[in-house]
């Protein structure tokens, strides 16, 4: 059956306080908007996200995937029935935008009750710790009968421990035809899509409702809401990293992107942070108060502490970057070392290579950056400025307080320092000046 997922992402957020759309804010690194795209991908055929009139930024987001606008803020199943052209025949899912934490599992879940003919309308409750502001899901056995929101709720309904998250699930025709049935008929004169719901149960559906963990219906509002949101992301990552066979030593002091990946055997100290795109294999060993993005890291390799490994680095085995050395965009080979106090931008670095402490690739010349090529069994000497472009040959030697401007050759020493020079006598001299009056 040809399923299609459609994302509400048109609400304007205030509560947030922002100029930017509640589903653009990031967590573990991702906009909400991204991080439920990669969860509902595996699952649906076609993907469809409704915006509102200015959310070019959320369209660009979820590229390539369709976007439709609802032009005017008339309520959330207004803005499902707008998007109701792109049902296609199949199955239909219908997502809330703010509800970022929802998982790949869950969604098959729900449209398995579909698929299988366990019911006409399927949708996802959870049990929340404090339901004060959550719509109650009221129920007869197992038919789910409506959905009534908190402010308009009885005490008895207040009581009902099941709320709603939404994620409502059905066959097209059967969902377009419900959304045309609602009306606005409210204190805020909005079409609200919980009531398909009733709907559904005048018509004799059967509604039923899938029960999806609290951790995963952390619905986002507020930039405490979004907090929130993010704990409980990095509680999952951290849990995903040690069930792969990850050490991490202070678990609650790491944090994570939401596509880190590693090997096993993997020990990340404390106060690491990893934002987009980090691939780290087996036996590398990230030290406290490292920050990496967007690079590999080899096998054996040890990183920190205090390191920052920045986009486009490419670390290979039996690595040693040390504390306060800084990589971007840096190739470095096979047991090459940079142990301390180094910036090595736009580089690429041989295999077995040591680099001396404040040792700097100077990669901008103030119009555009340039590579610095150092060779294989390089000694570089503290406190060397490699002047980009420029190519170091294998096997040389650069002494300690160079500029190195020019190309150095294989095997070569290279010296480019002011020449030492030495007044005997001169300091006593000194000294004996400063005590007469």
């Amino acid at each position: 059956m040809h399923k299609s997922a459609v994302i509400l992402a048109a609400g304007l957020g205030t509560r947030m306080k922002s100029q930017r759309p509640k589903v653009l804010h990031d967590i573990a690194g991702f906009s909400m908007i991204s991080l439920l795209v990669r969860a509902v991908e595996p699952s649906f055929d076609r993907i469809v996200v409704v915006t509102g009139p200015s959310a070019e930024a959320v369209a660009q987001a979820v590229a390539p995937h369709s976007v439709v606008v609802q032009a005017e803020p008339r309520g959330t199943a207004h803005a499902a029935l707008i998007a109701s052209a792109e049902f296609g025949d199949g199955l239909v899912t219908i997502i809330y935008g703010d509800n970022p934490l929802l998982t790949t599992e869950t969604f098959d879940a729900l449209t398995h009750r579909i698929e299988a003919g366990l019911a006409d309308l399927a949708f996802l409750g959870t049990r929340a710790p404090v339901p004060s502001s959550f719509g109650r899901i009221v129920s007869l056995g197992n038919q789910a009968v409506r959905i009534v929101e908190a402010a308009h709720a009885t005490d008895a309904e207040r009581a009902v421990g099941l709320c709603n998250v939404g994620g409502f699930s059905a066959r097209a025709r059967d969902l377009r035809r419900w959304l045309d049935r609602v009306n606005n008929q409210n204190s805020k004169a909005e079409y609200y899509i919980t009531d398909i719901v009733s709907i559904a149960n005048e018509e004799g559906a059967q509604v039923s409702v899938v029960e999806a963990a609290w951790e995963e219906c952390l619905g986002v509002n507020s930039r405490a809401e979004l907090a929130a949101a993010e704990a409980a992301m990095q509680i999952r990552l951290r849990t995903a990293a040690l069930e792969a066979g990850v050490t991490l030593t202070a678990p609650e002091t790491v944090f994570f992107a939401a596509d880190t990946m590693f090997a096993p055997d993997v020990v990340v100290e404390p106060n690491v942070i990893f934002g987009r795109g980090v691939e780290v294999s087996s036996g590398a060993v990230i030290r406290a108060f490292c920050h990496l993005e967007g690079c590999k890291i080899g096998s054996n390799t040890i990183i920190g502490p205090y390191a920052r490994i920045r986009p486009g680095t490419v670390i290979e085995t039996g690595v040693r970057i040390g504390n306060f050395v800084e990589l971007k965009a840096a190739q470095v080979g096979a047991g090459s070392r940079a142990n301390h106090l180094s910036y090595l931008g736009d580089s690429d670095i041989g295999a077995g290579t040591n680099i001396g402490a404040g040792t700097i690739t100077c990669n901008y010349d103030g119009f555009s950056k340039n590579r610095t090529i150092i060779g294989s069994g390089v000694f570089v000497g503290s406190n060397v400025a490699l002047v980009a472009p420029v190519r170091v040959g294998d096997g040389s030697m650069i002494a300690a307080g160079s500029v190195i401007t020019k190309d150095v050759e294989a095997d070569a020493l290279a010296l480019a320092r002011g020449q030492q020079t030495q007044k005997p006598g001169r300091a006593a001299v000194m000294r004996l000046a400063r005590k007469k009056p």
